[in-house]
């Protein structure tokens, strides 16, 4: 069995969302509205509130229990120890970035996508490269998965260098891919091969 939790600093635990993270998503997002706003979607004041959250969470758990997603969090844990933190969730969990696998695709394709995003203050500390490299782990020997795909804005240079250091290769570019920041905008299209095993 391969754990799905990994302490990827002395007090941040990378562990899989629960529900009762809702009110500790609104407030990573909150805090760090303007610092995602250029990277994400357009998102609405309900986003930002617990009850969007929790919506938001039950969402993403109906994929993950349908094998189509899996959701982790990134939770500075020095506060309450790391027994506590590891089957964490709640109200007191300070929430400073997520990891998202997306578009989970089995048979002979066995891919999925990868989204991430780090606090605006906790940029800098390899927090994205260890998150990123640990779920590519999971990804490969858990998820049983073949490749993984990432996708940045052209401008996007603090991405694509945590994914060049994650092992990724650039493969091309998307015109109009994403409608990100009240447009549809252009991507280049990353992928990290994970394994030649048959599926």
């Amino acid at each position: 069995m391969i754990a799905m939790s990994a302490q990827l600093t002395a007090d941040v635990l990378l562990r899989p969302v629960t529900p009762e993270d809702a009110v500790g998503l609104s407030r990573a997002y909150r805090r760090n509205r303007a610092h995602l706003r250029p990277w994400e979607p357009h998102r609405g004041d309900a986003f930002y509130t617990p009850e969007g959250q929790s919506e938001r969470l039950r969402n993403q758990l109906a994929e993950q229990r349908a094998g189509r997603l899996m959701p982790w969090v990134l939770v500075r844990n020095e506060d309450h120890g790391d027994g506590d933190a590891q089957h964490g969730g709640g109200d007191g969990d300070d929430i400073v970035g997520t990891v998202t696998l997306t578009g989970i695709t089995l048979g002979p394709f066995r891919s999925a996508n990868i989204g991430y995003w780090i606090d605006a203050d906790q940029v800098g500390r390899g927090l994205a490269c260890a998150a990123v490299t640990e779920v590519c782990s999971v990804a490969d020997a858990a998820l049983g998965l073949h490749r993984i795909e990432a996708g940045t804005l052209l401008d996007n240079t603090a991405s694509q260098r945590v994914l060049a250091k994650c092992g990724f290769e650039a493969f091309g570019t998307a015109p109009n891919y994403l409608h990100i920041d009240g447009a549809w905008r252009d991507h280049r299209l990353f992928q990290k091969i994970l394994n030649d095993r048959r599926p």
